[in-house]
């Protein structure tokens, strides 16, 4: 049994807690929201009022943060994780951030003896909830193994993918995969409503030939093939629309700083940024088929 510390208790952290509880870690929660530290104690969980409380007994902490500045603050910070951790406490930080940032704190950790490890994951929150998420783990070997205990209470698919950083590069490199994808199978759906063809077919038809893909298979953004897809609940996340942006935009970043030329995910980038413009950043990323074929309106 873990002591863990877990900061970030949002909609991915909460149900991550509630796995590692059931697996029967003793879990203290913490959040900079005080709504989200009620909630979650509201529910049965324990929540810390202060960051130094919730460390306090930890021999584990694992981290929820929406982005890099949050992360290299709640770590670095005069009051963060680095200050307040016992010596010997396993840092995991499981967020989605920027490469740099995740190196950059994993190095500050090194130098004030910690062993610690970036691990993002990939499920979203019916995986989180589920608890059936993929892990993808930078660090050392020795950060890995000992990671993998505590986050196999939270998923069963855990890979160990190089040094600090490499997670979250990993992490970056699938999510554009993944927006890339539902842009090009709502446009594939697009253009089969103009030639005649039914959603249904559509979807028979290349889930068994060359055009298949996770997008289509698990997530089709059109009502009616894959009942548990959030097209079959008004594009309820899942996954929202405007943490797509974050990840597009996130590599975007690491193609720019890398030099790598990545047109395609620009340009589906682009019809993220518009999906939020248009005030539909709330809705799954799925959402932009209805965005390609004009039915935001009737959203």
């Amino acid at each position: 049994m873990a002591r863990i510390a877990f900061i970030g208790l949002g909609n991915m952290g909460r149900p991550m807690c509630d796995n590692l509880t059931k697996a029967g870690h003793d879990v203290v929660g913490y959040d900079v929201v005080t709504a989200a530290r009620d909630a979650y104690a509201a529910a049965g969980g324990r929540a810390a009022a202060t960051l130094a409380e919730a460390l306090a007994d930890a021999d584990t902490v694992i981290s929820m943060i929406p982005t890099g500045k949050h992360v290299r603050a709640a770590f670095e910070g005069e009051g963060g994780v680095l200050a307040h951790a016992r010596p010997g406490t396993m840092l995991i930080d499981c967020s989605t951030i920027d490469v740099e940032s995740a190196r950059a704190v994993s190095t500050a950790a090194a130098e004030a003896g910690f062993v610690m490890v970036d691990a993002p994951v990939s499920g979203a929150v019916p995986a989180a909830q589920a608890g059936t998420l993929t892990f993808m783990v930078g660090g050392t070997a020795e950060g890995f193994e000992r990671a993998r205990p505590v986050l196999a209470a939270m998923g069963p698919k855990i890979f160990h993918v190089g040094a600090s950083g490499n997670g979250v590069a990993l992490k970056i490199c699938n999510n554009m995969m993944a927006g890339m994808s539902m842009v090009a199978i709502s446009e594939v759906f697009a253009l089969a409503e103009k030639l005649g063809l039914d959603h249904q077919t559509v979807y028979d038809v290349m889930t068994v030939s060359s055009g298949n893909c996770w997008a289509l298979q698990s997530y089709c953004p059109v009502p009616g093939p894959v009942p548990a897809s959030p097209a079959n609940r008004d594009y309820q996340p899942g996954f929202a629309a405007a943490m797509m942006l974050k990840d597009m935009r996130l590599s975007q970043d690491a193609a720019g700083t890398s030099g790598a030329a990545t047109p395609l995910a620009g340009s589906a980038a682009a019809l993220y940024q518009m999906l939020v413009e248009h005030g539909h950043g709330n809705k799954d990323f799925s959402a932009v088929y209805a965005l390609i074929t004009g039915r935001l309106t009737s959203m």
